[in-house]
């Protein structure tokens, strides 16, 4: 069975070329064939392509349907989904404690002034 950090670490692999993230962005606005992506990245060799796709797929950010010869390469957006999700909650989670302790401290009545405010009270 593998690991979920495995996963993990083979999605934030993919992500980490530039050219990588540019096919995703394409492939993000719809499907698209192998030969397409191939016109689209131009200056790289259909080889190139290939293996930038194959590390994509291996990552689950593409999922592919052949149809005869043609291989169509369809954008998955659940493994990113996943992995922000995750990494930006527990972020989240530590910076909402710290500002709800900083709310308290805050908000919280400094010795004496509550005297002060009852003696204005009863004035």
């Amino acid at each position: 069975m593998k690991s979920s950090l495995d996963e993990d670490d083979r999605i934030w692999r993919a992500l980490g070329d530039p050219v990588r993230r540019k096919m995703l962005d394409v492939l993000a606005d719809g499907p698209q064939t192998t030969g397409a992506m191939v016109g689209r990245f131009e200056p790289l060799c259909r080889t190139a392509v290939m293996k930038h796709l194959d590390v994509l797929v291996r990552a689950r950010l593409v999922m592919v349907k052949r149809e005869g010869r043609v291989r169509w390469n369809h954008f998955n957006p659940v493994p990113i989904d996943r992995i922000c999700g995750r990494w930006l909650d527990a972020h989240r989670r530590r910076r909402s404690a710290a500002l709800n302790r900083l709310k308290r401290v805050v908000e919280a009545p400094v010795v004496g002034e509550t005297e002060i405010a009852k003696e204005k009270v009863k004035q």
